[in-house]
């Protein structure tokens, strides 16, 4: 479990601002005249690594590990914007929907899961709790997700975020998330598939939505669902095919032991 000691050592910050500095500068390189959101992926590095990256003006961070979110999430600043991007289980979703600076859940994948996020989140909470569906792009077994859409017909997708618009008045649904396959990121002289792939998955659910009759403020921003897509070793092609939010670890931390 990471430290939950929150002071960071002038040298660790001094580094950290460093590689933080860089991956920003990269992101508005490719972010052209967008402003997409840069969650800085924190799982297993300790909360003065967190404070070290707070105070320098980071926000956004990220956590796969519902206990070591709540670990951190107390001793550090309220107006962190926390980002769970780990495997969600519906045991769990009640303590994970229990923090108060919790702004999104990136991985919901099942109406069960979902249903528990709703109950869990607190009567006191003040807006609801964004949600992302995690769409399995590449096909592969080893990662989660449900399989992206080629039509507008009923599936597994669909029927989700219908549930979570009409169903779950506690959560919103913010959009799509995939972690996309390795191959496809390293090949730099193609377009990504997998990014093209959970695009088109995105346009053929906004129709699906709104041919039901769904409320569009309860989905999206501005009538439009988000994509979260892109990590170290390949943000800036993620922006470049329209994410919203990258989800940057090891460019901005180091490796993780």
């Amino acid at each position: 479990m990471a430290s939950t000691s929150t002071t960071c050592a002038p040298e660790r910050a001094a580094e950290l601002a460093e590689s933080l500095n860089s991956v920003r500068a990269r992101v508005t390189a490719a972010s052209r005249d967008r402003s997409p959101t840069l969650v800085a992926v924190s799982k297993l590095k300790p909360a003065s690594d967190v404070q070290g990256c707070y105070q320098h003006g980071q926000r956004d961070f990220g956590e796969n590990y519902v206990q070591e979110l709540c670990d951190k999430a107390p001793v550090l600043p309220e107006d962190i914007r926390w980002h769970f991007i780990g495997t969600l289980q519906s045991n769990k979703a009640k303590t994970l929907a229990s923090i108060p600076n919790l702004y999104a859940v990136h991985t919901l994948n099942s109406t069960k899961a979902a249903t528990a996020l709703n109950k869990g989140v607190p009567d006191t909470r003040a807006t609801p709790l964004n949600v992302l569906i995690q769409v399995n792009t590449s096909g592969e077994d080893s990662k989660s997700g449900l399989p992206p859409l080629t039509t507008t017909s009923s599936s597994e997708l669909v029927d989700l975020a219908r549930h979570v618009v009409t169903d779950c008045p506690k959560l919103h649904l913010l959009g799509l998330m995939t972690i996309g396959s390795l191959d496809a990121s390293l090949n730099e002289g193609d377009e990504n598939k997998d990014f093209e792939t959970l695009t088109r998955t995105r346009d053929l659910l906004q129709e699906a939505l709104r041919g039901s009759g769904a409320d569009g403020g309860r989905w999206g921003e501005d009538g439009k669902l988000l994509l979260s897509m892109g990590m170290s070793s390949d943000f800036e092609a993620a922006i470049h095919a329209g994410s919203a939010i990258v989800r940057v670890g090891t460019s901005i931390f180091g490796s993780r032991k």
